[in-house]
């Protein structure tokens, strides 16, 4: 075998005179020769990499199958070992196993590997990064994987309630211990899973022969776990006692909440039971389990749409409605605009339901239906507090809508949600509560309709060419199909998706004369979405059109949260 130094001569990654100094420190410091090049700055790590390859006969590993290591051949080398040699055992045939090494030429290491397999051990050579990032998390995997089916064993058909009155589960460094009962254990590992991958809910859904785990991150549902079906009451009956919920009622949807305290923070969940043909179905929503940005300069705005939002959330009174479906992040941006407001020398006050964070010197009121404290209820009494701003969580009804509007009429800054498709569609909802035309149109500063799209992992994509039909299903203009597209490259640290994290995308109306005109007049949704266009709106198509151009994100995931204009 020839010495990896006269490979990457050979190959021209290096010149003869990197070689020798290299050579030199290598007698002084004992280290390997490729890690003295790419530490001296003479050769890439990717290079280095290359030349193991020609030396072994293989081809480097790409990062996508580092992750594809089969489970059962992975257990085959111990973890300490792995962690500690750095290698990752992905296959085996033949009587030989594939293990993944970034340095090809440790000898004792592979020997050693023999031992333990029994097996040959064929070499392919993986960047040390992606490598040590790999074993832990597949290593991770297994450990879950087998802390599950450990669990699963010691369930039997007869599985039924845990005896515990714990409203509050705490998680941590702590591991449930072997005697407590298993379902426990598969409830914490979800959450842990759920809480660690930042996602914002968790779908427990029984079929016939199992119960499918899903959670959702980035909008989207993974599935992570599959126990069988007879784990389904005992895990229920585990969220029912963490929720306060009715063990014993199984007909009926029920509505419960618990906290869940990791080393970093608090959450709430909110819990919904839902009976199906197969059993109960259950949903967790996790607030203030993801990472919360309140700066608006960070929440997708364009530059024009930011100087935009900012100009009208500092006018002294009258009324800005945020609009979208559930998930869309629209307490996020009523957050980070009440941060960007916020002084010593304004009261704000909120109405919520639920409190999703809290923020520092601004008064939160959680709502609690169960005792009477609603939101009308609960603005009358605000009323009487000398607020100067003040945040609904939500306008739903008549009421709520009546005590909003005259409060802006009466020198106040009001911020709320509706729900609403578009900002047009918004000013037709709040008039379909009873909201007379002539106070609406007076009180109503900025409507904002918004949708989070999920944004291209920078660090996995690549560019490419859409075919015509991808671009005339957006009507993308013919000056525009000559720039750049890009789309995520699918891998594990993006699940397979090619897509990390979201940005919103936005849709503003301001309530210019004309528009109150038109409200005066109760106009329809037409005839507003067609003024706010002449004014100079941009629709949420648009607005993802400009996301899909600036590389943030691609056609179908455009295609995929807003419909045609």
């Amino acid at each position: 075998m020839k010495r990896i130094g006269e490979i990457l001569l050979e190959n021209n990654f290096i010149s003869l005179d990197a070689l020798n100094e290299a050579i030199l420190n290598q007698k002084e410091s004992g280290k390997k020769l490729g890690e003295i090049l790419v530490e001296m700055g003479y050769l890439t790590e990717e290079n280095l990499l290359k030349g193991y390859a020609i030396q072994t006969g293989s081809k480097p590993i790409s990062e996508n199958d580092l992750y594809q290591a089969s489970k059962e051949v992975t257990k085959l080398i111990p973890e300490d070992f792995a962690k500690e040699k750095n290698v990752l055992a992905i296959s085996k045939s033949d009587g030989a196993i594939l293990v993944a090494m970034y340095d090809p030429e440790d000898m004792p290491t592979i020997d050693a590997i023999k031992k333990l397999t029994s097996l040959e051990v064929d070499i392919a050579v993986a960047s040390k990064k992606l490598l040590t990032e790999a074993i832990d998390k597949i290593y991770s995997k297994i450990r879950q994987f087998g802390e599950v089916e450990s669990a699963i064993s010691n369930i039997d058909d007869s599985s039924g309630a845990v005896q515990d009155n714990q409203e509050r589960l705490v998680l941590g460094s702590e591991k449930v211990s072997s005697e407590d009962a298993p379902f426990v254990k598969i409830v914490n590992l979800i959450l842990e899973e759920a809480i660690k991958e930042d996602s914002s809910d968790i779908h427990i859904e029984p079929s016939k022969d199992e119960v499918s785990v899903r959670i959702r991150i980035d909008g989207v549902l993974v599935k992570i776990m599959s126990p069988p079906i007879n784990s389904l009451n005992g895990i229920v009956s585990r969220l029912k006692i963490l929720s306060k919920l009715d063990i014993a009622e199984k007909r009926l949807p029920q509505d419960g909440r618990m906290k869940i305290e990791t080393s970093e923070r608090e959450i709430d969940v909110r819990v919904s039971i839902l009976p199906t043909v197969h059993g109960e179905k259950v949903v967790l929503r996790l607030l203030g389990s993801g990472k919360l940005s309140l700066n608006l300069s960070n929440l997708g705005f364009s530059d024009k749409k930011l100087s935009v939002f900012k100009k009208w959330i500092k006018q002294p009174y009258g009324m800005i409605i945020i609009s979208g479906p559930t998930g869309s992040g629209k307490s996020t941006t009523l957050y980070a605009a009440l941060k960007e407001i916020h002084s010593e020398g304004i009261n704000i006050t909120t109405v919520e339901d639920p409190v999703e964070y809290q923020l520092q010197g601004i008064n939160q009121v959680q709502m609690h239906d169960e005792i009477g404290l609603n939101f009308s209820g609960a603005l009358r009494s605000i009323l009487r507090q000398d607020p100067d701003v003040l945040l609904i969580g939500e306008i739903r009804d008549e009421e709520t809508a009546d005590i909003a509007v005259k409060f802006s009429l009466t020198g106040h800054l009001v911020f709320s949600t509706v729900h609403a498709n578009d900002a047009p569609s918004t000013i037709a909802r709040l008039l379909d509560l009873g909201i007379p035309p002539f106070l609406l149109g007076s009180c109503l500063n900025l409507v904002m309709a918004q949708r989070l799209v999920r944004t291209i992992d920078e660090d996995s994509k690549e560019s490419y060419k859409p075919t015509n039909e991808e671009l005339d299903l957006l009507s993308i203009p013919s000056a525009s199909r000559s720039s750049d597209f890009y789309r995520g490259i699918p891998n594990q640290n993006n699940h397979n998706t090619g897509y990390k994290g979201r940005t919103a995308i936005h849709e503003i109306l301001e309530v210019n004369t004309n528009m109150k005109q038109l409200i005066f007049e109760d106009a329809n949704q037409n005839q507003i979405k067609e003024a706010a266009k002449k004014s100079g709106m941009t629709t949420l198509r648009e607005a993802g059109i400009d996301k899909i151009l600036s590389g943030k994100t691609d056609i179908n995931e455009v295609l995929r949260a807003t419909v045609e204009d």
